[in-house]
């Protein structure tokens, strides 16, 4: 008689034991989740809901996360959820004739603004900004706006840390150039 091989279990989850996982190594790091979400959805409530997203792939994980690098682990899984709702709704963002959610993300004319210095400042670095091509853009807000590091940013992006470093460079340099031209750029003391 042939012996059927024995099955071996599946890894048993403790419910306390994912619970506390997740509070040690999850719920620190959701405030730059947020940040991270907002830069790349550029909506609250889509931020909000990719990061609810996000926290339920890493609640159903957590037991296989090593404890290494949380912040890493967990801007990997916002990005790739990120990308995977994006792929998702591309045919229906491709239906936007009139360009309405354009016209949700574009920054109030200088004029509106205030007439203080620094109200037409600020209006004028959001311009940039806007203006940046999207590697750019994403890198700055990424680590000048949410205040990513370099590698945590690479990570985000799914790109070498050297091109985070590039693109920060030359994206920042383009808003340099913008304010120059708009007479906002800081005076040299040479």
């Amino acid at each position: 008689m042939t012996r059927s091989p024995r099955r071996v279990p599946d890894r048993v989850s403790d419910p306390r034991r994912s619970q506390a996982l997740f509070e040690q190594f999850v719920l620190p790091e959701i405030e730059v989740m947020l940040r991270v979400a907002r830069s790349l959805t550029r909506n609250d409530a889509d931020a909000e809901d990719l990061v609810q997203d996000t926290l339920i792939r890493a609640y159903r994980a957590i037991e296989r996360f090593d404890g290494r690098h949380p912040r890493a682990w967990l801007l990997t899984i916002l990005r790739n959820t990120h990308i995977n709702r994006n792929r998702r709704r591309r045919p229906e963002l491709m239906r936007d004739p009139d360009g309405t959610s354009r016209e949700l993300h574009e920054v109030p004319s200088l004029e509106l603004a205030d007439a203080s210095v620094d109200a037409g400042f600020d209006a004028e670095v959001e311009r940039a900004l806007a203006e940046l091509d999207e590697p750019f853009r994403r890198v700055v807000e990424l680590v000048d706006v949410s205040g990513l590091t370099y590698a945590e940013a690479a990570e985000v992006l799914g790109v070498p840390t050297g091109t985070v470093m590039s693109r920060l460079h030359r994206g920042r340099a383009r808003i340099r150039d913008r304010l120059d031209r708009a007479g906002l750029a800081p005076r040299s003391h040479s």
